[in-house]
């Protein structure tokens, strides 16, 4: 199961030549997770930063930009987990527009203690509800 949502290109998003300005694009992509957090696995996602003070900073990021979208443009995005281990999860992202992919990412999260910045293990509700998400290749 991959989570999906969409998402229209705005004004701030272009450059001058009314493209996306390509690191707009991992603003996107962060979004999108905080997204999966709140309606995929409907775990708020302020509240795992905030209350439960449990970071998932990125640690690995490759991006392949396959075609350029446009200010106003709709784009179709697409998450899923491609591995789930310990204490770190490999998201794989796809951004599509009406004529096809715009981006692929794969993103490398590692579960941290906001107290001791050190890894932790993911916790058990968040890896049960991120196991429906989990594809295999």
């Amino acid at each position: 199961m991959r989570f999906e949502a969409t998402r229209t290109v705005r004004f701030a998003d272009c450059d001058p030549a009314g493209i996306v300005f390509f690191p707009q694009y991992l603003v996107m992509v962060n979004t999108l997770v905080e997204q999966w957090f709140d309606e995929g696995l409907r775990v708020p996602y302020a509240d795992v930063i905030g209350a439960r003070r449990t970071g998932l900073p990125t640690v690995r990021l490759e991006a392949d930009f396959t075609a350029i979208s446009r200010h106003g443009e709709r784009l179709a995005q697409r998450l899923a987990v491609r591995h789930l281990g310990r204490s770190s999860l490999h998201l794989q992202h796809e951004f599509h527009g009406g004529d096809g992919l715009r981006l692929r990412v794969r993103q490398v999260l590692v579960c941290t203690s906001l107290a001791t910045h050190r890894p932790q293990p993911i916790p058990d509700d968040l890896r049960a509800a991120m196991q429906a998400y989990l594809e295999t290749a």
